[in-house]
């Protein structure tokens, strides 16, 4: 591996490079990243590879994601900047990325710990409304490269709706709950966004990175979508699983909602009460669904993960957050 991605390096900066100092790190669930410094010119760069091990699904391609990862960068979002993509990898074993190194912390409880030690928490919270903000105002058609789309035609809540609605039915046992979430999708549906966006898709605690100066990167770009409903993004990180037990605290467990709309609005977006808490409920009834289906994949013998099996513990969990949502 430190000689493929030497060489790699070497063929995007014109220039030879050294490779050494690889170390795993704990961020990345289907992803291995790792750690090393790369030697050029003199200079020391602590960079991280990322790299899609060889036969795992992709959501987007490695390019892809680079890509709108460049675009984003450049609108002022927070993320490490990519040195290089490549979607054939059969010198490091799967397709892979290079990027720099951010310093900070990635694991929920250590985040909510360190901010609540630096009282941070409204200053990310608004850093996050910003980053996102950012994003949505990029023209789709500035990512130039294919990002997927919406699996069902229409707009985006729509096509929620219905693809939640085909999950549901494919689960081998009836379950009220969601059943009574998706009449509630049905019955408060909000109209197509004025404007469709790039869409993240994963902002939440877990997936940035954050340092005693707040925001530092918004990681885990794999699932964007090249157009759909802003407020998905803007709701997902509000969802009551990933407040991490701080549960007053709205936002990520570290604040409240109104710094994050605050930066959301300050930076040019455009925030929709409606739409919002229609997507914190479908968010909510789609990690459900997730979560049903990692369990059924490990009861069927496809993915023999005790992971999965464990997913299945926090179905009736995500089930009282969705009648909690809408029992109004």
């Amino acid at each position: 591996m430190p000689v493929g991605l030497a060489n790699a390096l070497g063929e995007a900066w014109g220039a030879d490079v050294t490779v050494s100092g690889l170390s795993s790190t704990t961020a990345g669930a289907r992803r291995q990243n790792i750690v090393f410094t790369a030697a050029v010119d003199g200079e020391q760069r602590r960079l991280v590879a990322t790299i899609v091990p060889a036969g795992e699904t992709l959501i987007n391609s490695i390019a892809a994601e680079a890509g709108v990862r460049a675009v984003a960068e450049t609108a002022g979002v927070v993320v490490p900047h990519v040195h290089l993509a490549r979607d054939e990898g059969g010198a490091v074993g799967g397709p892979f990325m290079v990027s720099d190194f951010v310093p900070g912390e990635t694991v929920p409880r250590r985040v909510l710990r360190l901010v609540a030690e630096r009282g941070i928490g409204d200053l990310v919270a608004s850093q996050l409304g910003e980053s996102l903000a950012r994003l949505h105002g990029i023209e789709p058609v500035c990512v130039g490269v294919p990002l997927r789309t919406l699996e069902t035609p229409g707009p985006a809540p729509e096509a929620a709706l219905a693809g939640l609605a085909g999950a549901v039915d494919e689960l081998p046992q009836a379950r009220p709950a969601m059943a009574l979430g998706l009449r509630w999708l049905e019955r408060h549906l909000p109209p197509a966004p004025p404007r469709p966006t790039i869409v993240h898709t994963d902002v939440r605690n877990g997936n940035v990175i954050v340092g005693d100066d707040g925001l530092r990167a918004v990681l885990d770009w794999e699932g964007a979508l090249a157009a759909g409903d802003p407020m998905q993004d803007v709701a997902w990180p509000a969802l009551r699983m990933w407040r991490f037990r701080e549960d007053a605290a709205e936002i990520g467990g570290f604040a409240g909602r109104a710094p994050y709309i605050a930066g959301y609005e300050a930076a040019g977006g455009a925030f929709d009460e409606e739409r919002f808490e229609w997507w914190k409920v479908e968010g909510t009834l789609r990690w459900a669904v997730g979560l049903a289906a990692q369990a059924m994949a490990f009861l069927d013998g496809r993915v023999p993960n005790i992971v999965m099996a464990a997913s299945g513990r926090r179905v009736s969990e995500l089930e009282w957050d969705l009648l909690m949502l809408i029992r109004a």
